[in-house]
């Protein structure tokens, strides 16, 4: 007979509360069980004594019979000291997908040819550039132009007069 030590839900919708059961692996998530060897409430805080209860010593006696821990309570087990966990490790979790890394690389070749230009732009000397005029001699300055602005209508009466029709 194959031995699992798991969860167990109970609680209410939205409001779980989850029983550390042994019980053969066959039965259902919250069926039969052999022995109750503690609870699990994820709605405490995490630093809280009360989340996780776990009688150590009928955990040490399950697990030296050959019950087998769910990921889960191989946590709380790994926390109370009585089982090590070892480490999972999945590199190619955070690893980014195909588009992400082309995007990536045309990212990374933009990048190259704009730092390329500018270098090439502060390599070369700046050409000779011809003196500014000086602001009496500027054309045009302070005068407007004789054409209207656009949208704007051709012949715009004096204040006060009024349009004939």
């Amino acid at each position: 007979m194959a031995v699992a030590i798991r969860l167990s839900r109970g609680g209410a919708k939205k409001r779980p509360y989850y029983k550390i059961v042994v019980t053969d692996a066959r039965n259902a998530r919250d069926g039969k069980f052999i022995e109750r060897i503690g609870s699990y409430n994820p709605l405490l805080a995490k630093d809280s004594p009360e989340r996780v209860k776990l009688d150590v010593e009928r955990a040490r006696h399950w697990l030296s019979v050959g019950a087998q821990p769910t990921d889960r309570v191989a946590r709380f087990l790994d926390q109370a000291g009585v089982k090590e966990r070892a480490q999972r490790a999945n590199p190619k979790k955070g690893e980014p997908g195909e588009k992400a890394k082309e995007r990536a690389e045309e990212r990374a070749t933009r990048e190259a040819e704009l730092a390329a230009a500018a270098a090439e732009a502060a390599a070369t000397p700046p050409a000779e550039e011809e003196p500014a005029t000086p602001a009496s001699d500027a054309p045009n300055e302070g005068q407007s132009t004789s054409d209207p602005a656009e949208g704007a209508p051709d012949a715009a009466p004096a204040e006060g007069a009024e349009k004939a029709e």
